[in-house]
């Protein structure tokens, strides 16, 4: 019986963790990444880059953690949130927690538990464009990760040159694109009611694009530009900006990818969301691909 009063307990209240990390806006994967650095940095530096991976977060922030995490997270989450025990961070809330006493700048949408990690939903590519132009998606990221048919997002909307100043400052970027030359572009071309290799001949074009932008690079930033080919049947259109936005266009049939509805998805590992879907996706797509 006391087992069956606790775990009702945990089920009806959540976490002081998740309470935390919604009231500091930091529940987003990456966000809760940086402030852990940071509060590691200040615990013992070689504990940065130690965070817990994104399946871990979110079992410690369901309530059902048996025990606490390894005595260095704890460490590190007490430095977080000054004046909490990490038995006190694991524990269920049973009062109203009080707000941090400043705001952030900008706070994470409240998008309602319904819409779990999507905050935005547009008719096509074109709205979603007009929304969100490549230069607000890419111009601060510091890892771009994308896999669809041609990218022309990226290839196309985005200028040689700020990609370059991107990959020359740091940033990570890796391309799948469908195989001109395989069988599922033929197919995608059938449907799409192309009789004269349009989508293979654009696709070649961009990573073309891409090949000629890597050998401008120096030795060190052309590392930074990955290039891969699959030949699988195209589902989705997946764009991951600094592993904390996700951008995913579904392939109709017979309808452009330019038609088809865009879904703008925000990781938030205090809910169950979408965006690790669509991250796992586009990382067994890339542990099947071929360099290019």
């Amino acid at each position: 019986m006391a087992g069956q009063a606790q775990t009702q307990t945990v089920v009806d209240q959540p976490i002081l963790l998740k309470v935390l990390l919604r009231q500091h806006h930091w529940q987003t994967y990456g966000t809760f990444c940086r402030e852990y650095d940071k509060a590691a940095k200040q615990v013992d530096p070689c504990l940065m880059g130690k965070w817990p991976s994104r399946t871990q977060l979110h079992r410690w922030l369901s309530g059902d953690l048996k025990g606490l995490p390894y005595s260095d997270h704890c460490r590190v989450l007490e430095a977080m949130f000054p004046g909490k025990t990490a038995e006190e961070l694991f524990a269920p809330v049973t009062a109203e927690v009080p707000a941090p006493r400043q705001a952030p700048s900008s706070p994470a949408p409240d998008i309602g538990g319904q819409f779990a990690d999507v905050t935005a939903v547009f008719s096509s590519r074109s709205a979603f464009a007009a929304a969100y132009p490549p230069s607000a998606l890419f111009d601060n990221a510091k890892e771009i990760s994308a896999a669809g048919l041609s990218l022309n997002l990226l290839c196309q909307s985005y200028p040689d040159h700020q990609l370059k100043r991107l990959l020359e400052g740091g940033t990570h970027i890796r391309c799948l694109f469908l195989d001109p030359h395989g069988t599922a572009i033929k197919e995608r071309e059938a449907e799409e009611r192309y009789t004269d290799s349009t989508l293979s001949t654009l696709t070649a074009l961009n990573i073309s694009i891409l090949t000629r932008l890597k050998g401008r690079l120096d030795p060190q930033a052309a590392k930074r530009l990955e290039i891969a080919v699959y030949d699988e049947t195209i589902r989705f259109n997946i764009l991951i900006m600094d592993r904390a936005t996700c951008v995913v266009q579904p392939y109709l049939p017979q309808a452009r990818g330019v038609d088809s509805p865009t879904f703008v998805i925000t990781d938030n590992t205090a809910a169950e969301g979408l965006f690790p879907v669509f991250d796992q996706i586009f990382t067994s797509l890339w542990e099947r691909s071929r360099p290019v």
